[in-house]
C-alpha cells in the first residue's frame, strides 16, 4: 500500500471506497449481536478461550495445517514433524497477541518482530526482524512477487507510521490493510502469513471493535479457502481500488464467518446450560 500522496488518512481514504462502508457495517451488525447473545453475560471467558483455539486452527490451516479441532485439543507436542510446528507456533501468536495490544499502537514494528520470535521459537540470527538483502523466503503458500530489502524497510516504516499517527479509519479497513501489506511484503524469512493473521487479530482486539477476542477473523479466512484468501490478496496486490475494496470485504467476510462460529458456541453452552 502507498502511503504517499495527498490524503493526510490513507487508510480513512480507503473506507470511501465503493462497497466498503456497506462491509463495515454489516461486520459491526454481526459483531453486535454476538456480544449482545444472553450467554455472553456469564461465559465470555469460554467463549474467548474456544474462540482463541479455533482462531489458531485457522490460521494454521491457511499455512499448510488443516487439522480437526479435536486434533488441536488432543495434541500436547507441536515440536516434532512439520505441521505440528506451524500449529504449534499458531498457538503460541494466538496466545502472545492479547499480551501485545498496548504495544501496538506506539511500537508496531517491535510487536512484529515479537510475533516472528514467538512464531519461530528459535534464536537463529535472522528470526525477529526483518530480512536483509539476500535472505531466502520461507512461505511456500503465497506466490506472489517478493518484494526487496530495501523495499520491505521502506512500507514497514510507512505502516507503523499509519499506526502511530492514528487513523479515522474503520477497524476493519486498518485491519485488512496491515493483514494484507504483510503477506504482500513477507518482512520475514519465515511464517509470514501467521504473523500477519495474527497482527490482524490484534488490529480489531485492540481498536474496540472485538474487545474480548471472540470474533475470529482467522476462523473465516480458513473457511472461505486457500484460494480465494490468495485470490482477494491479489487484489491487495495489485493497489487498484476494486482489488483493495475486494480484500477488505473478504476480511469482513472473515470476521463474520468468525462470528457464526462463536455463536455456534454460545448457543452450544447455552444448551448445556437450560
Amino acid at each position: 500500500m502507498s502511503t504517499t500522496g495527498a490524503t493526510a488518512d490513507p487508510l480513512a481514504a480507503l473506507g470511501a471506497l465503493p462497497g466498503v462502508a456497506e462491509s463495515v457495517e454489516s461486520v459491526r451488525k454481526a459483531v453486535d449481536r454476538v456480544y449482545g447473545h444472553r450467554i455472553m453475560r456469564r461465559r465470555s471467558n469460554a467463549i474467548t478461550s474456544e474462540a482463541a483455539l479455533r482462531a489458531a486452527r485457522g490460521s494454521a490451516a491457511l499455512s499448510g495445517a488443516d487439522w480437526a479441532l479435536e486434533e488441536v485439543r488432543r495434541r500436547t507436542d507441536f515440536g516434532t514433524e512439520d505441521e505440528a510446528r506451524v500449529m504449534g507456533a499458531a498457538l503460541r501468536l494466538t496466545a502472545e497477541a492479547g499480551q501485545l495490544l498496548s504495544i501496538w499502537r506506539q511500537s508496531p514494528l517491535r510487536v512484529l518482530a515479537r510475533l516472528h520470535l514467538v512464531a519461530a521459537a528459535s534464536d537463529e540470527g535472522q528470526v525477529g526482524r526483518p530480512r536483509q538483502a539476500g535472505e531466502t523466503v520461507d512461505e511456500p503458500l503465497v506466490e506472489l512477487p517478493l518484494p526487496d530489502a530495501r523495499e520491505v524497510s521502506g512500507r514497514l516504516d510507512g505502516l507503523a507510521d499509519l499506526i502511530i499517527a492514528g487513523t479515522s479509519a474503520p477497524a476493519l479497513v486498518t485491519a485488512a490493510v496491515v493483514h494484507g501489506e504483510l503477506l504482500a511484503l513477507r518482512p520475514f524469512t519465515s511464517h509470514n502469513g501467521l504473523v500477519a493473521r495474527a497482527a490482524e487479530r490484534i488490529v480489531l482486539i485492540g481498536s474496540g471493535l472485538d474487545p474480548k477476542a471472540i470474533c475470529p477473523a482467522e476462523v473465516g479466512h480458513a473457511e472461505q479457502g486457500r484460494a480465494q484468501y490468495l485470490a482477494a490478496l491479489e487484489g491487495y496486490v495489485s493497489g487498484t481500488p476494486e482489488g483493495m475494496a475486494a480484500w477488505i470485504a473478504h476480511c469482513g467476510r472473515s470476521v463474520e464467518l468468525g462470528v457464526r462460529e462463536s455463536t455456534a458456541v454460545c448457543e452450544a453452552l447455552q444448551r448445556g446450560a437450560a
